[in-house]
């Protein structure tokens, strides 16, 4: 048995007997006893190039996709050289076979495929169809996932994962978001896809979407309450916001430069924390870092600009106060060193005593 790749969560062939793929009216043909076999990439593949005996093409544990092309090349071919190629690729590690365009799989492929257990579906839609329905369907199965106590919205266009110990009131500045005109998109539970180049979708679980809890009142539909445009089914992550309870004494970033990241399935975003105390209005500074996060995607990072410009003063004064020390006037210097010893003679204490004597 294969071992799972990290990038992704292993399924089998029988997945693709879902509902979701439906409009592709996939019939299985032969191969019953294969649907268990796994499926370690959601990328399907065309094995046009294994059927002309470069079998090092064959990407392991794979949907392979026989069009049209792959079928007239096959008929191309000798009897018996057709029947060796068919039976070598078939006993390649590959998870199954879609014949696409309605086309009658060949004899020798369907003997084969029922020898070896090797699922054969077959279906009216186009290769491209197939190929683009099946890679969407497959990645959005095997995406890697975790599920999160935490909350979901769209804050200006940010999505916004509000993080916090149970209790904190995340909810409560959720739902004082919503009341602002953001929306919601899960609350209390989110589940969290990887997808491909490292973009993180989360979504709400089916039971608890559109619904948020608070204590005392209870369960209440955000969707009823403040209308369709208050909610969205997905959205992707961009900022990590956690609410934490004010501790005295614990240090937190005053400046806003030191640029913390917070890893979810391996990709790293950035990293806000909020200490939680009376009077603070969480929901204002939720907005705040959503706003400053939007800033930054456009290039200007306020708080580096800000030091920026200190560094930049003081550079400035510094070089002013070297500059705007006079020159020195060699006479004035020699009459001011004359002063200074007439003046540490006159303070000498054998002159003032004999000046009191005098007087």
């Amino acid at each position: 048995m294969p071992q799972p790749l990290e990038d992704f969560v292993q399924t089998t062939v029988q997945s693709l007997q879902s509902p979701e793929l439906d409009d592709l009216l996939l019939k299985l043909i032969t191969g019953e006893d294969g649907l268990d076999r796994v499926i370690l990439r959601p990328r399907v593949q065309k094995p046009g190039l294994a059927f002309a005996g470069y079998y090092e093409y064959i990407k392991q544990w794979r949907v392979q996709i026989i069009g049209e092309s792959e079928t007239k090349y096959l008929q191309s071919l000798p009897p018996r050289l057709r029947e060796k190629r068919v039976r070598d690729v078939a006993a390649l590690d590959v998870s199954c076979f879609i014949v696409t365009k309605g086309i009658t799989p060949l004899e020798e492929f369907r003997h084969e495929c029922e020898k070896r257990s090797v699922p054969l579906f077959s279906t009216p839609a186009m290769s491209s169809t197939t190929i683009t329905r099946c890679t969407y369907f497959l990645e959005e199965t095997m995406a890697p996932r975790v599920t999160m106590h935490s909350g979901l919205l769209d804050v200006y266009g940010i999505g916004v994962l509000l993080l916090g110990d149970s209790g904190i009131g995340k909810s409560e500045c959720a739902l004082d978001l919503v009341y602002r005109g953001h929306r919601l998109i899960a609350d209390d539970m989110v589940i969290i896809r990887r997808h491909p180049n490292d973009v993180l979708l989360g979504y709400s679980n089916d039971l608890l979407r559109h619904h948020m809890e608070l204590r005392g009142i209870g369960i209440i539909d955000i969707k009823d309450l403040f209308g369709v445009a208050s909610t969205r089914d997905v959205k992707p992550i961009d900022l990590v916001v956690k609410l934490e309870k004010w501790i005295e004494g614990t240090e937190y970033d005053r400046l806003g430069i030191a640029g913390e990241t917070f890893e979810l399935l391996g990709v790293a975003k950035p990293y806000v924390r909020l200490p939680v105390a009376s009077g603070r209005n969480l929901a204002l500074l939720v907005e705040i870092a959503a706003r400053n996060h939007l800033m930054k995607l456009q290039g200007y990072d306020s708080a580096r600009a800000f030091t920026q410009r200190i560094d930049q003063q003081i550079a400035l004064q510094g070089g002013t106060a070297s500059n705007s020390l006079p020159a020195v006037n060699p006479a004035e210097a020699v009459s001011s060193e004359r002063r200074s010893a007439h003046t540490r003679q006159m303070m000498n204490p054998d002159i003032l005593n004999r000046v009191r004597r005098q007087r």
